[in-house]
């Protein structure tokens, strides 16, 4: 019985000893309190009831922060949901400075993304959120430096508007289209009035053009099955005996 109990002491006391930390984990070691340092991954041995240790993970931690609040300068009151992507980068810090490198990151994550849109106008949340997210990220990563956490991204997922706001925006947008729309129809029709302009001069240069063009006309009415097909005759055709009936006139 005797040996029984000494063997389940060894066994824990090996048990309390011994550490497993896979390649994505590092331990922050304390001794009577002190850090000692950070080690890992691997097989790690501690002296029991002297040696603490504090497991911290080193895999990109994805932060969804919640819907904010925010009234951005132009007065337009909207809420702003985002993403954070960060990864520890100094386990000892993120330890020794903070308390909860998540939950601190998540605070400064929500107070920075209320503070800098508001300071923008709304057509530029709409339209910028690349500069806005490379903005957020930096005072983010600059603010989470001290803990050893580092900031990699922040993404603007979504921007829920107010009814009125969307409507307005609605009828902006479809008055911008109209106007486009108006616009290239407009220069349609200047194209248009160019390309006549320019094929009336080659005509006015060069009469057996026209000709030419009446042939072809021609030939495509000719192509069509109709039943009855009107040829225009050009008027200087008639001048030979409009001149000739003068002239017998004259003579009379």
């Amino acid at each position: 019985m005797g040996y029984i109990t000494v063997g389940i002491i060894v066994l824990i006391f090996l048990a309390s000893m011994i550490r497993i930390l896979r390649e994505y984990e590092r331990g922050v070691i304390f001794r009577l309190g002190r850090l000692i340092g950070v080690k890992g991954p691997g097989l790690i041995i501690l002296i029991p009831f002297v040696d603490k240790m504090v497991k911290v993970s080193l895999r990109t931690i994805v932060l969804d922060v919640p819907p904010q609040d925010v009234i951005t300068k132009d007065n337009v009151s909207v809420k702003v949901n985002a993403v954070v992507y960060f990864r520890v980068l100094d386990p000892a810090k993120s330890v020794v400075e903070v308390e909860d490198y998540y939950y601190a990151t998540s605070q400064i994550a929500q107070t920075t993304l209320r503070s800098v849109l508001g300071e923008v106008e709304l057509d530029e949340l709409l339209s910028q959120r690349e500069k806005l997210n490379q903005r957020l990220q930096r005072i983010i990563d600059e603010q989470t430096d001290p803990w050893g956490v580092k900031v990699s991204a922040v993404e603007i997922k979504h921007v829920d508007l107010p009814q009125e706001m969307q409507r307005a925006m609605a009828r902006q947008a479809e008055a911008e289209r109209e106007r486009r729309a108006k616009i290239i129809n407009a220069e349609g029709e200047y194209q248009a009035a160019e390309k006549l302009s320019s094929a009336a001069d080659i005509l006015a240069r060069n009469p057996i053009t026209l000709q030419l063009r009446f042939l072809q006309t021609v030939r495509e009415i000719s192509s069509e099955n109709t039943s009855t097909i009107i040829f225009p005759l050009p008027l200087e055709m008639f001048q030979a005996f409009y001149d000739s009936y003068r002239k017998a006139k004259e003579e009379k």
